[in-house]
């Protein structure tokens, strides 16, 4: 795996905004068959990253997080911000609401046994790729990574 992320990555990227409502988002992925987008703002810049996995939450919902009553008072077994967080994504309307904003990403110039580390490392399936003005450049995805070992 002596190859760099830059040649095994997919150039041709399909990206949506914030603003962009999710239903349009589920839409894009169902119809190009892939699993995730980046996420970019007006100037190109990666923001996030929305995927299957952010949605399902649209679809499941939240369960309510264990507490026990002490006292008349509620205590809760979980932190309740990650709750919040979850009710956030459950009933978002937009990618901005639902879409993980903090995605895990890699340099075009790693090699790609680096990426797949990352991928590991983060559990995801995808990784964007960044220049060294970290500008989205591409998408690396486990089945890239499969498809090179396939080929060496």
């Amino acid at each position: 795996m002596s190859k760099t992320v830059a040649e095994v990555m997919t150039t041709d990227l399909v990206t949506v905004s914030p603003e962009t409502s999710l239903q349009e988002a589920i839409q894009i992925l169902a119809e190009r068959e892939i699993s995730g987008l980046p996420v970019v703002d007006n100037q190109g810049k990666l923001v996030g990253v929305i995927s299957e996995t952010d949605l399902t939450w649209q679809a499941t919902g939240v369960d309510t997080p264990p507490y026990v009553m002490f006292l008349d008072s509620v205590i809760y077994l979980q932190n309740p911000a990650k709750y919040n967080q979850e009710i956030h994504k459950a009933l978002g309307q937009t990618v901005k609401d639902a879409m993980s904003d903090r995605p895990a990403t890699v340099q075009e110039h790693q090699l790609v046994r680096e990426a797949a580390q990352i991928m590991h490392e983060h559990k995801v399936r995808r990784l964007p790729v960044l220049n060294d003005r970290s500008q989205l450049v591409g998408m690396i995805t486990q089945g890239d990574v499969i498809k090179m070992m396939a080929a060496e």
